[in-house]
């Protein structure tokens, strides 16, 4: 069983670039500013990911 299974650096980038991208759809609606600084995090975070894919 998974359960009590430690996460991978890329599971936890993962889980947290959906979170941003979530935060900055929310955010979008209101304040658009705000929005679009969650997104640029999240894509930040998408570098992150594709860079640990290709090693």
């Amino acid at each position: 069983m998974g359960i009590f299974r430690k996460r991978t650096k890329q599971e936890k980038l993962e889980r947290k670039h959906s979170k941003l991208l979530e935060e900055a759809y929310k955010l979008s609606r209101t304040d658009r500013t705000a929005g679009d600084q969650k997104y640029a995090e999240a894509e930040a975070i998408l570098k992150e990911i594709e860079s640990l894919n290709e090693n």
